[in-house]
């Protein structure tokens, strides 16, 4: 399994290729099948619940961001899109303070 860096990543850095990389590493095995960023991690069957603890404690570790409570929901972190958007905005408020 990859295991998390604890190093904060930029605004300007590729942040959807390093969350779609520890996906298929930690959950597909390395095996890359080609699944779009926009698809459904968890209806597609990639992730289940506990799965996405796991991609949690990952944004959380690789990308120096705090999701909250309030924040895991599928606007959120529903597909591989939708967690890059998240920590971009993430960053972004954190920059901002």
């Amino acid at each position: 399994m990859r295991t998390a860096i604890t190093t904060e990543t930029t605004l300007s850095a590729p942040v959807l290729p390093e969350i779609r990389a520890f996906i298929v590493e930690n959950f597909l095995l390395g095996n890359d099948s080609g699944f779009d960023n926009t698809e459904s991690l968890l209806e597609s069957g990639i992730i289940d619940s506990t799965g996405i603890m796991h991609v949690v404690a990952f944004l959380e570790e690789h990308f120096g961001i705090v999701v909250d409570d309030e924040d895991m929901v599928a606007d959120n972190l529903e597909s591989v899109a939708r967690i890059s958007d998240y920590v971009q905005r993430k960053q972004a408020l954190k920059t901002a303070a």
